[in-house]
């Protein structure tokens, strides 16, 4: 059996012999090489050619996110950040996975984690995981506010749709929402999604992407920098508006009910569901309760099953439209595979059509 050839960039020599030895446990693994900072890392990678890298965001001399542009430019491979949960090192993992990295995992309590064997399990599944992962060139999304699918109506900061609280219309019976499901790659996958939807949706977004506290945050800040609709970190008991996208925050369930003739968010610490919470699961299952809406319902790339039982209680529950994600264009196709096996995905398309289908969905009258 062919090792995962596996590269570790540490400053730390703890954290070196820590993570080579939790790695090396596996059968499956190789550690064939150790790099004390982003330029030696950098050095050792055109030496060794390893199958995947885990690197450290903070280092001297050159840190990880330098290290990573290089490498995702030059030679393009798995990387697995791992990261600090300040807010410094959540926006800094964010940017990394907008350069290409595979993933990342949260060190327990900060650079030198003495508890690192918490998150043993997780280091060793996404080395394998992201062995046999698809990984493509860093994003360019300087230029995110202009891709759209329609001329833009109103500018976020003035637009009509600010403000305006998303009611149940018991005459038209017409309302829509967006419930997406994302998880390993989901980063980069939603950055290919949400600049594309017109600041005049008349829809608001829900996403769930699995992250551990401290990171959706900064993810949903870099999100609502370079779309024209509004997104942000969801808060509990806060009246959903059209126009805005909701992340589920790290560690939280999210849920929309009605309150009056309002929806509003719920989040919790209920039980975890599927290795997950929050979860695309519980989200679904919420929203089917909403019977005077249409959903559009999304799943995209990760690894797992979570939102596909969701997603057939969806459709048995009202009126759903269902996108999964192309193998194709997944980074892990575990999520959207499990989607369209329910038989319930009414299109499959790759990411960078995804947002064409929402809105079409959204236009159509289904």
């Amino acid at each position: 059996m062919e090792k995962i050839r596996v590269l570790v960039v540490d400053d730390s020599a703890f954290m070196r012999k820590l993570i080579t030895d939790f790695l090396t446990e596996t059968e499956e693994i190789e550690v064939v090489g150790i790099a004390r900072n982003g330029e030696d890392a950098i050095n050792k990678v055109k030496q060794l050619n390893p199958d995947v890298i885990t690197l450290d965001v903070e280092m001297p001399i050159m840190n990880g996110i330098e290290a990573l542009k290089v490498i995702m430019e030059d030679s393009p491979r798995p990387v697995i950040m791992l990261s600090s949960t300040t807010k410094e090192g959540a926006e800094n993992t964010i940017l990394a996975l907008q350069y290409g990295a595979f993933d990342f995992i949260a060190k327990p309590s900060g650079a030198i984690s003495l508890d690192l064997v918490k998150i043993k399990k997780e280091l060793v599944d996404k080395v394998i995981l992201a062995k046999s992962s698809k990984i493509g060139k860093p994003l360019d999304i300087k230029n995110g506010k202009n891709i759209v699918l329609s001329p833009q109506k109103y500018s976020k900061i003035d637009s009509n749709r600010s403000g305006i609280s998303v009611r149940i219309d018991k005459k038209m019976n017409v309302r829509k929402l967006v419930c997406i499901g994302t998880s390993t790659g989901g980063p980069r996958a939603l950055q290919q999604v949400l600049p594309k939807i017109p600041a005049d949706m008349n829809a608001p977004i829900f996403v769930v992407q699995h992250m551990p506290p401290g990171f959706t945050q900064s993810l949903a800040k870099r999100l609502d920098s370079i779309s024209s609709i509004h997104v942000k970190e969801a808060e509990n008991g806060e009246v959903v508006k059209a126009g805005t996208a909701y992340i589920a925050p790290g560690g939280s369930h999210m849920k929309i009910i009605k309150t009056g003739t309002s929806l509003t968010i719920k989040v919790d610490q209920t039980d975890i569901r599927n290795g997950h919470r929050p979860s695309v699961d519980v989200m679904y299952e919420s929203l089917c309760e909403l019977k005077e809406y249409k959903k559009i319902a999304v799943i995209m790339t990760g690894m797992g099953t979570d939102g596909s039982h969701g997603l057939r209680q969806l459709k048995q529950t009202g009126s759903v439209k269902a996108i999964a994600e192309s193998e194709q264009s997944s980074v892990v196709y575990g999520m959207p595979k499990a989607a369209v096996g329910t038989n319930v995905v009414d299109r499959v398309e790759h990411v960078d059509q995804i947002a064409t289908a929402i809105m079409d969905f959204i236009n159509s009258d289904f």
